[in-house]
Formats: C-alpha cells, structure tokens, sequence
C-alpha cells in the first residue's frame, strides 16, 4: 500500500460503501440508502455476477508490485498513462451477507491495449509505470477497492477488467466487469455470452468524474455476488 494515498484511499472505500450499505433494521427489514426491503425482497433483488473466461493474458509472471494501487509502480513518482479510476465494491454472498477476507484479484491493459503477460500484442509498448494487475483483501464488510485507469479497447474485445475472487487455494469465481455505454459492446462476444439480460447487465458499471478532481478522476463500483456462502 502506498502511504502517499492512505488517506483518499481509506475516504473513498469508507464513504462510498456506507452510503450504499444494506443493513438490517430493527423492524427486520433490510435498509439500502432511502429504500427498504424485507430479508426476503432483498434476496430477490440480488443477481448471482456470472462466471466469465479468465483468458490466456493473466499475469505470467506476476508483477513483484501486487498491491492494489496500479496507477503507480513500487516507489516510481511517474504514474500510469491513462483516466485514473477509484474501483470500489463488495463481494456477498447469494444471501447479501458480506464475504470477508477474500483475495481480490484484477488485471487488464494499459492505456495502449497491452496486457501485462508476455504473449499479449505489442508488448515492448507496454506502459511499465502500469501495474497492470493487483491484489486486496475483503473487509469485514466485504468491501474491496482498487486505484487502476478506465479500461481501454484491444483488438476482438470491448474494454473490461478481469477479476478472480479467492480465499485460500479456493477460486471462488472468475469474472469481468465492463464499461456502461460503450459502443463495442455490443459486439463482444464474451460479454454477450450472458443471455439473460439482467444478468448481462450486472456486470456492466458506470465510470464517474469524481466532483472536484481536478486531474479528472473517475469512480466506478462493481458489486461481486456469489453462487454460494464460502466456508470461513
């Protein structure tokens, strides 16, 4: 963790899963910002994120910087080419309850469409101030947060990051998030593999101008529910 942005970093994970929190109130009915649900209204309202390809480009190897700020490599002052993004969320369980402790893994291209494994295209243009890949642990509340750049297209796919979710040796599920209002996707076929059209859309997130940056800072929330409850 890079000390330098503790403070925005801690900000922006804590503030911006208090206000989209579900609780459970006193009168048994769970609580999302201004509207309230029953236990079993809530269950309902939850879509299971799908399993999507994992693809040939995870790391290999791994970068020995594996924290979960991209932006910037190690103690490198140059940052990563790209529309920096604050990506928080929360992984749950098909319950709504909060898995806690679970590796969160991402990975994906730089500004220029080159991944951070040796066989993706064009490598020698890689931006090697981009991590390309991180790593953090799920909060008690199940919350994640990572500092990484808008995804960018690269030949055959729409934009989107990879993610792997993990407790032990145990992957819990490999999926992908995408870029809402995008035009490629349309066209991509691993995004469009989803058929059901709620489930399609869960995995596709808004990137936001955060108010007041004023180096034009995005945020963007993705939400990961499981299939199942993992075991502790």
């Amino acid at each position: 963790m890079k000390s330098e942005y503790d403070g925005r970093r801690r900000f922006l994970v804590w503030g911006s899963a208090s206000a989209g929190a579900a609780v459970l109130g006193l009168s048994g009915r769970w609580v999302w910002g201004e509207h309230a649900l029953t236990a079993r209204e809530f269950q309902d309202e939850l879509v299971r994120t799908p399993p999507q390809t994992e693809g040939p480009f995870y790391p290999n190897p791994l970068p020995l910087d594996t924290d979960n700020d991209l932006i910037v490599v190690n103690s490198n002052l140059t940052p990563a080419v790209g529309e920096a993004t604050h990506l928080t969320g929360r992984v749950l369980d098909i319950n709504g309850r909060p898995v806690r402790n679970a590796l969160v893994e991402i990975w994906q291209v730089d500004n220029q469409g080159v991944y951070l494994h040796r066989g993706s295209a064009n490598h020698a243009q890689r931006d090697g101030n981009f991590q390309g890949f991180g790593r953090c642990l799920t909060t008690a509340r199940g919350e994640y947060y990572f500092r990484t750049i808008k995804p960018v297209p690269y030949p055959g796919r729409t934009p989107h990051i990879h993610f792997k979710i993990l407790r032990g040796n145990q992957t819990l599920l490999t999926t992908q998030c995408y870029v809402k209002g995008h035009e490629q996707n349309a066209r991509d076929g691993v995004l469009n593999s989803i058929r059901d059209p709620k489930v399609r859309e869960s995995v596709i997130i808004d990137f936001t101008p955060v108010a007041e940056s004023k180096i034009g800072e995005l945020s963007a929330k993705f939400d990961i529910v499981l299939g199942s409850t993992p075991a502790e």
